[in-house]
């Protein structure tokens, strides 16, 4: 058989103008493309046992990659071909094109995570059943999702009657994914008590809602409080001993084509606008690596981690929140007054508290912050908030006059 053959007769084919048609036509559609994943999982096992990708020096996933595949759809293929050994009524649904992959790819997992569940093994015996529950759940209907669900069920069963951990405190559970969408980290991640607890613990800190200046409520759902909360928790990591919210410590990379210095580029999450580099800048540990037109290294700048230590105290002591908003100096960032890219300096006075949500109108709007004579952060609204542009004096100070 030709498989060249195949594709170019589907390359041709008509999709019929009619519902019964086009129905028959995609049941048949589907049927095909379950098919051919079966046989991409046999290739990808295939090449796992005879070492095709180690001799390339590669991983089997990334040399189905090399050859078009999407990243998911090659782990995938690569668990379920080698996950499908001693299944056979599994496979041979799967190879008559009944099931999906992530169908089949759900009876795989369901059976690592039994055998993984209990204390002394499961016996061959024992995994058969399990695999005719799964398979006959899929059969009736239930989704993946459902299908993982049931097997998480039949583990916990199994843990109870072996002696092993209850799935609350059984940490070979732990589970923590996700992956590059459009410039956005998407996951999920299924952990224990010990780790759920000082989740918990570490976000309620950060989760507490925050009026607007105004006294009205805090506008943002509790998915972005939470999603807010993480990213403080990234940055500060708690609160210093000494009543002073603790300095900075996460470490960015951020690469600087030397020609195009606008076109700057995070290390895993890659391009990103000049203004997201400028408030990267503020509050980070960064490292800049400035790149020649080929792609080497010219110049690196040494870690540097901003507003530590006295200089932040001081900061925090003199605006006490942020200067714009008011919110407290526990959710504010120190923002430097002229840009640290373009030469500011890390220092009282080139330094300003701003909540997350102000340091971000900062650099995407038009609004701009000047120090004053008195020694303190003016803000310059932009001119569809105020034509005039009058200064305004920092929230702390917002009782006193530009003359006072």
């Amino acid at each position: 058989m030709n498989v060249l053959d195949s594709v170019d007769a589907l390359i041709e084919l008509k999709v019929p103008d009619d519902s019964a048609g086009v129905l028959r036509l995609v049941k048949d559609l589907i049927t095909l493309r379950n098919a051919t994943e079966h046989q991409l999982s046999v290739c990808a096992a295939v090449m796992e046992r005879l070492g095709v990708a180690r001799e390339a020096g590669s991983t089997t996933s990334k040399l189905l990659q090399a050859n078009g595949a999407a990243p998911s759809a090659a782990a995938r293929w690569v668990r379920v071909g080698t996950g499908l050994v001693n299944l056979d009524r599994t496979a041979g649904y799967f190879r008559d094109g009944f099931l999906s992959t992530e169908h089949v790819d759900a009876i795989v997992k369901g059976l690592h995570h039994i055998d993984g569940r209990s204390e002394v093994g499961v016996t061959t015996e024992e995994r058969s059943g399990y695999e005719s529950t799964l398979l006959s759940h899929v059969i009736s209907g239930a989704p993946p999702a459902e299908v993982e669900k049931t097997a998480r069920g039949l583990g916990n069963q199994i843990a109870d009657d072996t002696g092993g951990p209850p799935p609350a405190e059984d940490p070979s559970l732990n589970s923590f994914d996700f992956e590059v969408n459009e410039g956005r980290l998407v996951g999920r991640f299924d952990v224990d008590a010990q780790i759920a607890e000082k989740v918990h613990s570490a976000l309620s800190f950060w989760s507490k809602p925050r009026p607007q200046p105004d006294g009205s409520k805090d506008p943002r759902s509790k998915t972005q409080i939470r999603a807010d909360a993480f990213h403080q928790l990234l940055d500060c990591g708690g609160g210093g001993g000494d009543g002073f919210i603790s300095a900075p410590r996460t470490e960015v990379n951020v690469s600087v084509p030397a020609d195009h210095p606008n076109r700057a580029s995070l290390e895993w999450m890659g391009p990103i606008t000049e203004a997201t580099a400028a408030m990267l800048a503020c509050d980070s540990t960064i490292s800049s690596i400035t790149l020649d037109g080929q792609e080497v290294p010219i110049d690196l700048s040494p870690p540097k981690r901003l507003f530590t230590g006295l200089v932040r105290k001081a900061i925090i002591i003199r605006d006490t929140c942020c200067i714009k908003c008011g919110a407290p100096a526990g959710w504010s960032d120190c923002h430097h007054i002229i840009y640290w890219s373009n030469g500011g300096t890390t220092t009282v006075g080139n330094g300003c508290l701003l909540c997350r949500t102000c340091h971000r109108a900062i650099h995407y709007t038009e609004w701009e912050i000047e120090m004053g004579s008195d020694g303190h952060p003016w803000l310059i609204p932009p001119a569809d908030v105020d034509p005039l542009r009058r200064p305004l004096p920092a929230y702390n100070r917002r009782t006193m006059t530009l003359a006072a």
